[in-house]
């Protein structure tokens, strides 16, 4: 079964940056694509960045300029490194891989467990 594991969300102030990491395991073959959403507390979950097997990325227009998704697929490891974070950053960060491919057969999507980011003013 795959798993996906989130890391490097924490406190920051204003202005700040962050980098998150999300390792996916379990005899992967390949996975599509990756990508980050995030929640705020009374809110939906909304798309962050994602970002596809040959390297396309997508980003949601409240952080173009500020973030960047990156993968690494020799490792099934996904990155987010959040510059210039702001208050309405916070929220739970949630990984996801959509199309994994592993030894043993097919997984539409995965999801981490969440790691919280909290910008403060």
């Amino acid at each position: 079964q795959v798993q996906l594991v989130e890391s490097g969300g924490g406190l920051v102030q204003a202005g700040g940056s962050l980098r998150l990491s999300c390792a996916a395991s379990g005899r992967i073959v390949s996975i599509n694509a990756m990508g980050w959403y995030r929640q705020a507390p009374g809110k939906e979950r909304e798309l962050v960045a994602s970002i596809a097997k040959d390297g396309s990325t997508n980003y949601a227009d409240s952080v173009k300029g500020r973030f960047t998704i990156s993968r690494d697929n020799a490792k099934n490891t996904a990155y987010l490194q959040m510059n210039s974070l702001k208050p309405e950053d916070t929220a739970v960060y949630y990984c996801n891989a959509v199309a994994v491919f592993t030894f043993t057969g097919y997984e539409n999507v995965r999801w981490g467990q969440g790691t919280q980011v909290t910008v403060s003013s």
